[in-house]
């Protein structure tokens, strides 16, 4: 399994990320959103050819994640959310997200069946997440 070159720096704005994004959705939904973070390290496709560490994948601009622009991501980082940043570093995969470079939080709502030109790979709880259709050859 794949994994990325990273630093305790990036450990911790991996885990940040995590928590930002998917603290309301428990653990699992943490190491999904995790997963779709590592996934855009390791893509070279789709507008992350340029994207090459945790750091560049965190504070991409444009396409980048909401939750950098507001206060909580940079409280200080949890012991637990460092945990399952390691886990998903290490390449743990969890499905619907394993292959997907995208996500959002529908709420209520039903998930989109494409977003982003991509097609839907499943929802957990309130996300909905998308992966590269094969053709893209991103994970080549």
């Amino acid at each position: 399994m794949a994994t990325i070159k990273y630093n305790e720096k990036e450990v911790e704005l991996l885990a940040r990320l995590m928590r930002a994004e998917a603290e309301g959705e428990g653990e699992l939904g943490m190491l999904m959103v995790g997963n779709v973070g590592v996934n855009r390290v390791l893509a070279n496709c789709l507008g992350f050819e340029d994207i090459t560490s945790i750091e560049d994948m965190v504070f991409q601009h444009p396409g980048g994640f909401e939750s950098t622009l507001y206060s909580y991501f940079y409280e200080p980082v949890r012991e637990c959310d460092i945990a399952l940043a390691r886990r998903v570093l290490k390449g743990e995969k969890f499905f619907p997200a394993s292959q997907a470079l995208w996500f959002y939080n529908a709420g209520d709502d039903d998930c989109r069946s494409k977003w982003w030109g991509q097609w839907n790979t499943g929802r957990y709880k309130s996300h909905c997440f998308y992966g590269p259709v094969e053709s893209e050859n991103c994970y080549v």
